[in-house]
Order: C-alpha cells, then sequence, then structure tokens
C-alpha cells in the first residue's frame, strides 16, 4: 500500500515538472524575474544574491541525501556513480558559486527578490525529490549492463561539456562584473564570441547530457523545463545586451545557440 502512494506521489510530481515547462516558457517570453541584468524594484523584499543563491539551490543537496538512502538502488555502484554528475554539478552552483558571488565586489549591489528564491527553491524541491527517488529506486535497468554504460558515456560526455561551458561562462561574468564594479561590458573571447548568454548554453547541454544517461522522463522533463526557463532568458538578455550597446554589439552573436538562436 505504501509503495502505491509513493508510486503515485512520485507520478504526480513527475507530471507536474513535465507540464510545468511550457507556462514557464510563455511567461518568460513577457515577464524576466527581476535578478541580474534585469534587476528591478517592485518585487518585495531582497536578499544578497550569494545568500540566495545558496539558499535556493540547497535543497539540490540535503533533500537528496535525505531520500537516496531509502531507495531499492542506494546502495548500487551504478545507481551511486549515475547521480554523481548531479551532485557535482550542484555542489558547484550551491557551495562554489555562491562563494564566488560573495568574493565578488559587486555582489551586495543589487539585491535579489526573496519572491523569487522562494519559487526557486520550491522548484529544486520538487525536482531534486524527482532526479534522486528515479535514480535510487524507480530505475530498473541497471542489470541492462551493455545499454547503461553506452547511455552513460554518451550522457556524461555531453554533460561534462555542457558543465565546463557553464562554469567558464559564469566565472568570465563574475569577473567581469568585479573588474568593472558591477557594471556591465560586452563580453568577449570563448564562447561569448558565439551566444549572449553561453552559460545558459551550457546548463541546457548539461541535462540534455544528464537526460542520456538517466534514459527516464524524469531527466527529459527536467532538461524541457530548463530550456523552458532559460532559453526565454537569454533572449531577453541578448536583447538588453543589444539595446543596451547598440552599434557597438556584435551583430553575428546568437542568444543562446550558436548559429542558430
Amino acid at each position: 500500500m505504501e509503495e502505491i502512494a509513493d508510486q503515485t506521489f512520485f507520478h504526480y510530481c513527475l507530471l507536474t515538472l513535465i507540464f510545468s515547462g511550457p507556462p514557464t516558457a510563455v511567461a518568460l517570453k513577457f515577464l524576466q524575474a527581476p535578478y541580474g541584468k534585469h534587476n528591478r524594484t517592485g518585487w518585495g523584499p531582497t536578499v544578497s544574491p550569494p545568500i540566495a543563491w545558496f539558499v535556493m539551490e540547497s535543497p539540490t543537496l540535503w533533500l537528496t541525501l535525505l531520500i537516496f538512502p531509502f531507495g531499492r538502488h542506494a546502495l548500487n555502484p551504478k545507481s551511486l556513480l549515475l547521480f554523481s554528475p548531479y551532485l557535482i554539478h550542484y555542489f558547484h552552483r550551491t557551495i562554489i558559486y555562491p562563494l564566488r558571488l560573495f568574493r565578488s565586489s559587486s555582489a551586495g549591489k543589487n539585491g535579489f527578490p526573496i519572491t523569487i528564491a522562494a519559487m526557486a527553491f520550491t522548484f529544486n524541491l520538487l525536482n531534486a525529490y524527482i532526479q534522486a527517488r528515479w535514480v535510487s529506486h524507480y530505475k530498473d535497468d541497471y542489470e541492462d549492463g551493455q545499454w547503461f554504460w553506452w547511455r552513460f558515456s554518451t550522457g556524461l560526455v555531453v554533460f561534462v561539456a555542457g558543465m565546463y561551458i557553464n562554469i567558464t561562462s559564469d566565472r568570465t561574468l563574475v569577473r567581469l562584473k568585479k573588474e568593472n564594479r558591477g557594471g556591465y561590458v560586452i563580453p568577449r573571447g570563448g564562447w561569448f564570441e558565439l551566444v549572449s548568454c553561453p552559460n545558459y548554453f551550457g546548463e541546457v547541454i548539461e541535462w540534455l547530457g544528464w537526460a542520456v544517461m538517466t534514459w527516464s522522463w524524469a531527466g527529459i522533463g527536467f532538461f524541457l523545463y530548463t530550456c523552458s526557463n532559460l532559453i526565454p532568458r537569454a533572449r531577453a538578455s541578448h536583447k538588453w545586451y543589444i539595446d543596451k550597446f547598440k552599434e557597438e554589439y556584435p551583430k553575428t552573436r546568437k542568444a543562446v545557440i550558436p548559429f542558430v538562436y
């Protein structure tokens, strides 16, 4: 009976993740979350960005550590190996990235709205539960050795490539803001020569790799939601750069997908 209830809860959570993507994409076409270069007043009290990032991303670590041990595959080496890229990404996003922001001189210049942080916290609660529960309990093809390793290896290559693009691009943006005392300049070099938001492009690529590794609706749902959230924001950021720098901004640079969009 408990197993049936758990399955029902998991399926409803998974459906929520999958079907929340389209309305998110539509909403972000007209309204951008007010942080970073889109910061604006009118969204209530704010908190320091490093604290906001730490708190809102933290469920991906502590909730995972609470859920994972209770899965029937919790001690399976393949399960542990499969979940390690997810944990590595979120250790960086929850611990390393906020520390890098904190060390930046511009860390406290613009506050991060608590309402936005609360929404992100809620999403991460949902998604951390889905990903951890799927890998530790519901995934049932660990014994299919050949296909498991092909999917894991292929997805891992994609994931690592995306994470590299994401981290190096974020590092460049933080460094530029520090050098320019919180102001904005046109980013140059690397993937910035191709797209305005390589950090978002890298994250999209990461979760595409995760979808391949997990070979599941849980992974696909996360990938699709990432696209729904980050691609509209990248488009808005691309327009922001053009409006701010006008003719100075490179005309061949796309928003988020090199040579395409």
